[in-house]
């Protein structure tokens, strides 16, 4: 499971945090956890018996030396002919 962190804020008990959480799934659904900081910073814990940990996923760098797109070259965009675009038509019943 995937999920962005949107909200750290303490708890009332020591060492506590309330976190939330949007799950990256479909539909997105945003959850609030109270978890120690240890388990912020991510050590193993379980919730309702099953196995959890948080671990950052590291950030993808963008690959900027991609061929240039149709149209395009060397940055400059070149007059190509244009698209046609086809309606979809719903089948009559």
């Amino acid at each position: 499971m995937f999920a962005r962190v949107e909200h750290i804020e303490p708890d009332y008990k020591r060492d506590w945090y309330h976190i939330t959480l949007l799950l990256l799934s479909v539909p997105t659904q945003p959850v609030t956890w109270i978890l120690r900081g240890a388990y912020i910073e991510g050590e193993a814990f379980t919730m309702g018996g099953v196995p959890m940990r948080l671990e950052l996923v590291p950030k993808t760098p963008i690959k900027t030396d991609a061929p240039p797109s149709p149209g395009q070259t060397d940055g400059k965009k070149t007059s190509s002919k244009a698209g046609t675009v086809i309606p979809f038509k719903k089948p009559s019943a």
